[in-house]
């Protein structure tokens, strides 16, 4: 704990922070037009989080203090020495650090940060999961990741008195797990390997057998769910200034250097950032082919978004699912009219902006190491990786000069705030709440 806030106060307070704003001592104007105001107005302040009717313990205080002890928890994991945080390590903007996942194994894919991740309306880079909830549990079985399985998740709930409690608790009685030969210690589906021994294990189950453990991984989704959307980042110096916008407050809008502001203007203004970066969580929640090659060079070979409405489609806990507590609602009714057509192949998610400073390396592999590195490319796209099929038609070189570099990346960095409650930053002592 006394880690994890040292490290922050630390970024914090040095010289070149990310969320560092420095006073306007220059006293430098920087002169917005009506049509920027109006636009810089529409990207603060960023509200509650949305509900999600999926997901009935989404706001319930006790799940969210159940889903944080889980998610520090390394029993998860095959071999008891990862969890959640490992790789959401809240000492590291709730990413990693590194250029792709490691967990059991190495991924493909860069760690995204869990900060108001509530916001989202699709999860991971291909948006392949629907939910909160849903993605929760991918990586828990994920063999690359925690390499767990459900049946030794429902265990772990099982066999510690505390746990089992505090489940019961909230969601009700947990599956008779100790019932001699009638459920395996691990088990889980695997469809594309039928003779995984773990597949093999869950296929020994009956039917009513899996679906009540299936009930107890849907519910521990749900409780991590619920912990992950009060991981919100929502007042950082550019949400003060534009505070400051709308008052007159001459302090407020000494909230953003002369530099961030110019960077502010940049991205409302020619950049025009704001076509996918828009909106109060700073991204358009939609899927984009932006022509960043892949880490070590070579043709782009990962599909992206292409293939991603399968997967949604056939899993068990999307949110028209039978562990879903909305089935028929809009959520739901949406999987069944997403396209999944080639032109989407290539297409990430638009990953949101705020606290964006705490969590390099950037892109979907890591491929750029700095936020300067970001901005350079978008200035320049040298080495863009041009496909010959369905590439963004409105992405252009944006010639930034030099110092409109260094501006933009102040502004990037006037958008992190880490004041959070420490409590949410480290494992509860109890997977019991405590009632004020």
């Amino acid at each position: 704990m006394i880690r994890v806030l040292a490290g922050i106060a630390a970024l914090l307070a040095s010289p070149g922070n990310p969320g560092r704003s420095e006073p306007d001592s220059a006293a430098e104007n920087v002169e917005f037009t009506e049509r920027q105001r109006e636009l810089i107005l529409q990207l603060s302040p960023l509200g509650p989080p949305p509900p999600d009717p999926t997901n009935r313990y989404a706001d319930d205080l006790d799940a969210a203090h159940l889903g944080q002890y889980l998610f520090f928890d390394r029993r998860l994991s095959a071999d008891g020495t990862l969890s959640c945080a490992s790789c959401h390590d809240p000492a590291k903007g709730f990413a990693d650090g590194k250029p792709v996942a490691e967990g059991l194994g190495v991924g493909r894919r860069n760690t995204p940060t869990i900060w108001n991740v509530a916001y989202q309306r699709w999860f991971a880079w291909d948006g392949r999961f629907d939910s909160l909830w849903s993605q929760a549990l991918d990586p828990i079985e994920g063999p690359a990741e925690l390499g767990g399985s459900r049946l030794q998740t429902a265990r772990v709930l099982h066999d510690d008195p505390q746990l089992k409690v505090a489940y019961e608790g909230l969601f009700g009685p947990l599956p008779a797990l100790s019932a001699v030969g009638r459920f395996p210690r691990r088990g889980r589906p695997d469809l594309a390997n039928p003779s995984d021994a773990d597949h093999a294990a869950w296929q020994s189950l009956t039917d009513e057998d899996r679906y009540a453990v299936n009930i107890v991984f849907a519910n521990v989704g749900k409780a991590m769910a619920a912990y992950q959307r009060r991981v919100l980042s929502r007042r950082a110096p550019f949400d003060v200034f534009v505070e400051g916008l709308h008052t007159g407050d001459a302090n407020k809008l000494r909230a953003l250097s002369p530099s961030a502001q110019r960077g502010l203007k940049l991205f409302v203004g020619a950049g025009n950032c704001r076509l996918c970066h828009g909106g109060p969580a700073l991204t358009d929640g939609e899927f984009h082919n932006i022509l960043v090659p892949p880490r070590g060079g070579g043709p782009l070979r990962d599909p992206g978004r292409y293939g991603a409405p399968r997967l949604l489609r056939s899993s068990l806990f999307n949110a028209g699912g039978p562990f879903s507590d909305d089935r028929v609602g809009a959520a739901a009714q949406l999987v069944e009219f997403l396209a999944d057509t080639p032109e989407t192949w290539g297409r990430f998610k638009t990953p949101a902006l705020r606290n964006v400073a705490l969590t390099a390396p950037y892109m979907r592999q890591g491929q750029f190491e700095t936020l300067g590195d970001v901005v350079r490319f978008y200035a320049t796209l040298e080495g863009a990786a041009r496909v010959d099929h369905h590439q963004e038609q409105i992405l252009v070189p944006l010639n930034l000069s030099e110092r409109q570099q260094l501006d933009l990346v102040a502004f990037l960095e006037s958008l992190t705030d880490v004041s959070i409650d420490p409590a949410l930053l480290r494992q509860p002592e109890s997977p019991h709440r405590m009632a004020p």
